[in-house]
């Protein structure tokens, strides 16, 4: 075989890098065709202070938990339903349910909630004033987490604080696209400008969608609302006795971040402190400005002889 016959004959190199070509084009068509048939997947991210909040002072006109009961269950089935219909070609991964507890301990109705299906329960802290802490760095480990797994492509997430911008820009970061839902605001906004800067898409929840999942608690009465009024020194040794309640369920860690308030009380701790007062009672102290300001007297008084 003379040259110009070599030349058109394929080397036994040539062959092989022609075959493993054909092998990889192969596997390529099969792993797209399997990428095709595999769902997109998505999340839903709940900041629940922010819908207890919202959603409370729209539709029972306060922002206290005491005021109002929540369907959480019900709201949760319907965030479910809609994004059933925004993500038609997309399974749900589960939804994500963030709060505050005290000591991170479930209080019954968390409980509740994190016995659903498809449900994770994620707990902050509460300080002393009944906020929250931790609970937009839970968000942001989550989203950035399941993003950067390529766990979900869409993450619908319910809340309005600025400090949840880090948590959409990390998941994006990774590809997933980020939906911010909020509920429709009494007045003025409840979501931070930032945050809606940075979602891919928005939508608002109305009155009417929120309607059925809040329902107003009766306003407490007391049969003895007529007879004489306690006693300041009644009153002030009550004080103490939910002081020493106080400090057993929360610990000293809680106190040391009261006592630079003296004689101040934050206001979730006042209202606490006014309805558990009138529960041992059982009569009301609205109105009663003297009488409170014995309350306070008395649970000022033991926690600074318990520190």
């Amino acid at each position: 075989m003379d040259d110009a016959e070599n030349a058109t004959q394929p080397t036994a190199g040539a062959t092989g890098i022609e075959a493993r070509l054909e092998r990889t084009n192969e596997l390529l068509e099969r792993m797209l065709a399997e990428v095709a048939r595999t769902p997109s997947t998505h999340a839903i991210f709940v900041d629940a202070g922010y819908v207890y909040a919202s959603a409370g002072l729209l539709v029972a006109g306060t922002e206290d938990r005491r005021s109002f009961d929540l369907d959480a269950g019900g709201l949760i089935d319907a965030f479910i339903d809609t994004a059933r219909a925004v993500f038609a070609d997309s399974r749900l991964l589960r939804v994500y349910w963030y709060d505050g507890a005290r000591r991170r301990i479930h209080t019954p109705e968390q409980q509740a909630v994190a016995e659903l299906p498809d449900v994770k329960v994620r707990l902050g802290n509460l300080n002393a004033d009944n906020q929250q802490k931790g609970v937009d760095s839970l968000i942001r480990s989550d989203l950035e987490s399941l993003a950067r797994h390529r766990a979900i492509g869409d993450a619908a997430l319910v809340g309005g604080d600025e400090d949840l911008v880090p948590a959409v820009e990390a998941a994006q970061g990774y590809g997933a696209r980020v939906h911010l839902w909020g509920v429709e605001a009494a007045e003025g906004r409840n979501q931070a400008d930032p945050l809606l800067w940075e979602a891919d898409s928005r939508r608002t929840f109305d009155l009417e969608f929120c309607r059925p999942y809040i329902t107003r608690r009766p306003v407490t009465t007391y049969e003895n609302e007529g007879a004489p009024p306690p006693s300041r020194d009644e009153v002030r040794f009550v004080g103490a006795r939910i002081a020493a309640t106080w400090l057993a369920e929360r610990g000293r860690e809680a106190l040391a971040d009261l006592l630079p308030g003296y004689p101040y009380l934050p206001g979730g701790v006042d209202q606490d402190l006014l309805v558990a007062a009138e529960q041992h009672l059982q009569r009301s102290l609205r109105g009663h400005a003297v009488l409170r300001r014995a309350l306070r007297d008395g649970f000022w008084q033991h926690l600074q002889s318990a520190y």
